[in-house]
């Protein structure tokens, strides 16, 4: 005789991995929230003030 399953309880689990699936899926497309985006142009923009102020009056970009 075989094992006896719960089907609502499987429904369920069978919801929750898709639920996931479809997350992981929205984390990777829409990638960083807007504080972390904020906080990377900050940073880049820092960085590129930085560089700019390291740089020789002859130097042609």
């Amino acid at each position: 005789m075989g094992e006896i399953v719960n089907l609502r309880r499987a429904r369920k689990v069978q919801e929750r991995r898709r639920d996931e699936d479809l997350a992981q899926g929205n984390r990777i497309r829409h990638g960083l929230s807007k504080a972390e985006r904020k906080l990377a142009e900050k940073t880049k923009a820092q960085a590129d003030k930085n560089l700019d102020g390291h740089k020789l009056d002859g130097e042609k970009p």
